[in-house]
Formats: structure tokens, sequence, C-alpha cells
């Protein structure tokens, strides 16, 4: 795979860093990445991305753009309300780089389609707030084993989590959530959330998709990113696999 002299000029900051380089660029490049949820996760992990290279990027999103989301959605402008938030912004990543392939879904994620979503990416990117949603995406991805990278926000508090359920010493979602489909989501519009917190923690998630592609440092896989911005600090704990887990227990 080559690139053009505008991707090299492009990715140049990318190509020096001896963890990155040319094969690292070249991996991000023929990698698929799946994003599920174009909210306020959603919105940075995409920018950052499509500006990283990511050759193809696939957005799921059944929901459309509101004032209430501009204050965390940066993707998003003013004059994209009322639109299709996964087709405003796979129009944005195409104006960010063109030498990528975006494309928009505006279906909802069910146990009908999840397999055939999830299956053939290289990386799966969940910011959804809606706690069925994040298990069936953590279900079919640990079927398909393709590596998950999860977060979430609420107030003034975000997590970020890397699971490979399939190997033998990492946790799968279900090992740090349990097996309660009755869990309750998150709710921004009940709990409120600081906007620039979504632009922190969807960086970060976006950092560990980069990772998955093409890994440089500590595997972050079964460790659990917790951000308390009240606080200004930052911990990360080491997740446990469930032996009993119904899910990657086998």
């Amino acid at each position: 795979m080559s690139f053009s002299d505008a991707e090299l000029e492009r990715y140049a900051r990318h190509i020096v860093l001896p963890e990155i380089g040319g094969a690292g660029q070249t991996a991000l490049k023929a990698a698929r990445v799946l994003v599920v949820g174009a909210g306020g996760i959603g919105s940075p992990a995409l920018q950052y991305l499509a500006a990283a290279g990511v050759g193809q990027i696939t957005v799921i999103d059944n929901d459309r753009v509101d004032l209430s989301n501009l204050q965390r959605q940066t993707i998003f402008g003013t004059e994209d309300a009322g639109r299709s938030k996964a087709v405003a912004a796979v129009g944005r990543v195409a104006a960010i780089n063109p030498h990528i392939e975006a494309q928009a879904s505006q279906h909802r994620l069910d146990a009908g389609n999840v397999d055939g979503w999830v299956r053939g990416h290289e990386v799966i990117l969940d910011g959804t707030d809606n706690f069925e949603t994040r298990l069936l995406v953590a279900d079919a991805a640990l079927r398909h084993r393709v590596p998950l990278v999860s977060a979430a926000v609420g107030r003034f508090e975000g997590q970020l989590g890397v699971f490979r359920g399939w190997e033998a010493d990492k946790p799968c979602y279900r090992c740090f959530v349990g097996n309660d489909p009755e869990t309750a989501g998150i709710n921004c519009a009940e709990q409120g959330v600081l906007g620039a917190l979504t632009g922190i923690m969807g960086s970060l998630a976006a950092l560990e998709v980069i990772r998955a592609i093409h890994p440089f440092g500590a595997d972050s896989a079964g460790k659990l990113l917790l951000a308390d911005t009240l606080a200004l600090r930052f911990r990360t704990l080491t997740l446990p696999k469930d032996p009993g887990c119904p899910a990657c227990s086998g």
C-alpha cells in the first residue's frame, strides 16, 4: 500500500514517531473501523480517526442532530440541526480527510443485524448511551474476536476500557458490567454532562483504536481508565476476568 505525496505530508508527524512509522501508518490506512454512535464520544473520536488516516470508517447512528447536542458534539454545526447524525458526521469526516472512505448507516442495531455490521472490521468503538446496545455490540465483538473500545461519560466523570475477552487472561465487557440487561445507561438529558469531558474521553477512545490497529506502548486491554474532572484525577484499574462469565468463561 503506497501513499501519495499529499498523504506523506499529511501524516508526517505520525511517520516520524518510531512507535508508528511507515508500518503503522500503512496499518491505519488498511484498517476498517466501526464507530457505534456519533454523539459525545463518537464526535471527537471520528475527527481524530479521520485525521489519523484510518482507511475505512463506518458510522452507525439512528438519531438526528438536536440543538442540545451542540454543547459537546463538536463534529456538528448549527446548520446540521435536524439532519441524520450519521450522515452529517460522515460529511465532516470526508471534509477532514479526502484520502479515506466513510459510510453512514441510520439503522438501529439489533440482534438480527449486529453481526453483519461487526464482522469484517478490525476495531469497534462503542460510545452509545444505551446499555442494551452496548451489550449487543460487546457480545458481537466477542463472537467475532474484534477488539472493542468502549467509552462513556456522565456529569463530570468518564470511563474507557478495551476488551478482548476471547483471550485467556483478558476480560470481556460482561466481566466488567455483569449480565443485567435492565441496567440503565447514562442519560445526559437527565444528568447533564460537561461538554469538554466528552472531547477528552472521545479523543482517548480514538487513541485506543489506533493502538489496537498498530500496537504501541503498554497493552491497554483489560484495564479501565476512570476520569474525575471535579478532582482533576485519572485512575487506571486492572479488570479481572470473571471465571463464571457466561459470555467468555468457556
